[in-house]
């Protein structure tokens, strides 16, 4: 086990340093007006200059992640304020809220009616503070954390995504803030940090459906399913991510038994809907009642599920000792490291087919950039630190 374990860490941390990281600061980095590109072909080549605010708010999380917990390398340091200092300047709207795309110089694109752009934008605040102990980015991070509650909790701010004649909530924004309040906690606390968190764990009970061994993308307010296409629908790697995000929280409450159990009941039913016997990897999409989905990619397999299988996996395994975790983690790095990385021009593939052939080259996009893979590695490393110290 101690060898197993030793084999990974080093290589996420080698594949990490050597590959991942340099790709984007060499090919992201906008060196004009600040902040990253992510619009990238196979070899590095940009393809838009769009810049998605997410990945503004993730690439700065990311480096600064990697500066506190692999290297300090000044360059980490300096692409992580670039993207920060972009955000400032050009990614927020008169009203509070952020825009979704924005040109190369940050003039206005798109604004939509979620708060994952103000979420990763306040992660990469909080890492900064962290790693460089400057207080007023903690300070930053923790406004915009409690600006997203308000948009959250105030009717009218949010376009809600269907009429009212179908209440529902939904699993995306419920599980991401129980991780952005836990990243912001790192550096600064505050009783709204707690408070998310606590509220976002019993809401994500409404959407663990017992009859199905499945937790939903939607459900009703009071946690009953939806019974169409949308309302039935199961993202494995989404509650894969879930699993490790109450994992890390159990963690850090002393390994807290209801959490863990509850984490570890939504990894295993999670895995076995998604992970494919044929092929190997984590499917995209599957239907709580076997039936046919809806969504085009429902039998791809996408860069990022997998990587929150690695995570989630080696949580599971520092939570209970259970081999069997170590044999999923085994499946699931084996399968991304067979699948993913390109050997010609460095970093991943994003789009596979389901038998693992890949269905477009290209390195980045508005959805994909510099966050799920170098998160994998700088995580996975950590938690593997963390086992062998036991």
């Amino acid at each position: 086990m101690e060898q197993y374990l030793n084999t990974w860490r080093e290589r996420y941390v080698a594949d990490l340093t050597n590959d991942i990281l340099p790709f984007w600061l060499r090919n992201g980095w906008d060196k004009v007006n600040g902040g990253v590109y992510t619009c990238l072909n196979r070899d590095g080549s940009l393809m838009d200059s769009t810049k998605s605010v997410w990945f503004q708010g993730r690439c700065g999380y990311i480096y600064a992640f990697a500066y506190n917990n692999i290297e300090p390398r000044q360059e980490y340091l300096d692409f992580s304020r670039s993207c920060i200092d972009f955000i400032e300047a050009h990614c927020f709207d008169t009203d509070g809220r952020m825009y979704f795309e924005v040109m190369a110089d940050g003039t206005p694109l798109r604004k939509r009616r979620y708060v994952f752009s103000e979420s990763f934008a306040a992660i990469a605040m909080s890492e900064y503070a962290l790693a460089t102990g400057d207080k007023r980015y903690a300070e930053k991070a923790l406004k915009l954390f409690q600006d997203m509650r308000r948009f959250i909790d105030t009717p009218g701010i949010l376009q809600p995504k269907y009429l009212p004649v179908q209440p529902s909530i939904g699993h995306s924004i419920t599980m991401i803030m129980i991780n952005t309040a836990a990243c912001i906690r790192r550096v600064i606390e505050h009783p709204d940090l707690d408070r998310q968190i606590d509220e976002s764990i019993e809401k994500l009970k409404l959407f663990i459906q017992p009859q199905y061994k499945a937790l939903l993308e939607m459900v009703t307010p009071d946690g009953r399913l939806i019974d169409t296409l949308n309302g039935r629908t199961i993202n494995p790697g989404h509650c894969i991510e879930t699993a490790w995000f109450l994992l890390e929280e159990a963690k850090y409450r002393g390994w807290d038994k209801e959490l863990t159990d509850m984490a570890l009941q939504i990894l295993d039913w999670s895995w076995d809907w998604g992970w494919d016997e044929q092929y190997g990897g984590i499917i995209n999409f599957r239907d709580c009642k076997g039936l046919p989905p809806q969504d085009y990619s429902q039998d791809m397999k996408f860069w990022w599920p997998q990587t929150e299988a690695v995570i989630a996996t080696l949580y599971a395994y520092e939570a209970t000792g259970d081999a069997r975790y170590l044999e999923m983690h085994r499946k699931a790095s084996d399968w991304a490291y067979t699948h993913l990385p390109d050997p010609e021009y460095g970093e991943w593939f994003g789009y596979l087919h389901r038998d693992g052939t890949v269905a477009q080259p290209a390195k980045g996009n508005i959805f994909k950039g510099p966050f799920h893979i170098p998160r994998m590695m700088i995580k996975s490393s950590m938690i593997i630190n963390e086992i062998l110290k036991k």
